[in-house]
This record gives C-alpha cells, structure tokens and sequence, in this order.
C-alpha cells in the first residue's frame, strides 16, 4: 500500500500545489513509473475541478484528469495509475464518495491492486476511519458516514496550537480532547501545515518540510510533540521509522 496523506495542499508564500512533498511524490512516480493520475476533486468548493487538474499536472509533471469526466467514475477509479484526492471541505468529498459508489473501488484499487493514494486536507481526512476529526462545517444537510479507513488512526489535518488573542471559543487542543473523552478507545494524530505521513507497504514514515512536530492526542494520556513514526508504533500495523 503506498499513501501519502499530507496535512495542507500548499504552505504560505508557496505558489505550487503540493509542493514541499514534491520531491517524495514524484521519487515514488519514478519509481513505480506513474504517467497518469486520476483526481477525485469533490472537496473543491470555490474552485473548478479543472483548474485542480491542471494544477497538479503542472506539479506533478504527469496527466491528471478529473474523475468526474468519465462516464463511469467506479471503472475510472479501477483503471487509475494513482489516485489523487484534493483538499476542501470534507463533508462534502466524504457524502459524494458514497453518493457515486466510489469508496468500495478505491478501498480496492489502493490495497488491492497497490495503487498509490495521495490525499491532502479533505483527501488526507477522509482516507481515515472517518471524517469526525475534521475542522471543516458541515456545508449541507451531511449524515457522518464512514470515510475509506486505508489508514487506521483518525487524524486531523492543519492542526495549530497556537492561542488567538480574544478568541473565547475551544482551542483545536480542547476540541480533540473532547473527540478523545467522547471516544475513549480512539486516537487522533494531529498534523501541523507543511507535514505528512508517507505509507509505503509495510512501512510508516513521518516527515515535516519545517521540521516540526506532530501530536497524538489520546483519553487522559499527556499529550506530547513527536519528530519521527515510531510513536505510532503501537496504534498502527506498520513498521514505523
């Protein structure tokens, strides 16, 4: 199985869509000798599902065409080299993935045909259990069906710590401590901007383009920075390095 699931498509003052794990992305396209790619642009609100495409061919250097093109999205999915999964809201990715038939063909095209799944906010959420560790509203009247599950730990996305002067509101921190007390036996890793988790068979891999940290945020556990995978040791069945 190879996924790359990023926390954010770009980082401030950065001009090209998935550009600080560029290097990673297109070492495995090499590798596996990848021209193609089909996108699932469904989290796209205030954008046009073109304009992603042609942004991450300019990116990526290979063709990418939306799925929404094909007549037949299942089969297009089946056919795909790679599957890309763009960022937006997350509500609206997860209803029109079940709405079109599409989570059972994509669940089967990354474990069973190995093709690579790379997800980014929205695409990064729901490649999870399922998307309740979202920050994203509920756009529309949306039922919180199950995500794909190719990952097995919930995670949240575009995590920030900091504290915004006059802001009374929950902080993320105390948002998914909540998560955690409502849902004792479950974890969520959260991803700062500019990081990701790269799945590559059997093996679990942790990078930050600015060298930061990710947290784990479990039910009455301390909660602490981490810099590589082998803290996840223990909640996911990979080799964690």
């Amino acid at each position: 199985m190879e996924l790359f699931l990023l926390s954010n498509g770009k980082l401030s003052g950065e001009s090209e869509l998935l550009g600080y794990a560029k290097a990673q992305i297109q070492a495995m396209l090499l590798r596996k000798k990848i021209r193609s790619a089909v996108l699932i642009p469904y989290a796209v609100i205030r954008s046009t599902y073109d304009a992603r495409a042609e942004e991450l061919e300019s990116s990526l250097g290979i063709k990418v065409t939306s799925v929404h093109h094909f007549a037949d999205p299942a089969e297009a999915i089946a056919q795909a080299e790679c599957i890309l999964v763009s960022g937006g809201n997350t509500w609206v990715l997860n209803q029109q993935l079940h709405e079109l038939g599409l989570v059972v063909p994509v669940q089967r095209a990354v474990r069973e045909r190995d093709v690579p799944y790379i997800g980014w906010s929205a695409g990064c959420n729901v490649a999870t259990p399922s998307i309740r560790t979202t920050n994203d509203m509920p756009v529309r009247s949306s039922a919180v069906l199950p995500a794909l599950g190719l990952f097995p730990v919930q995670i949240n996305p575009h995590y920030i710590d900091a504290h915004v002067s006059g802001h009374m509101g929950e902080t993320r921190d105390e948002r998914l401590a909540e998560f955690c007390a409502i849902n004792p036996s479950e974890s969520v890793i959260a991803l700062r901007e500019g990081s990701m988790l790269h799945v590559s068979g059997n093996h679990l891999e942790y990078y930050s383009s600015r060298g930061e940290g990710y947290k784990i945020f479990r039910h009455q556990q301390e909660t602490r920075e981490y810099y590589d995978a082998q803290a996840l040791a223990e909640l996911v069945p990979f080799h964690c390095a």
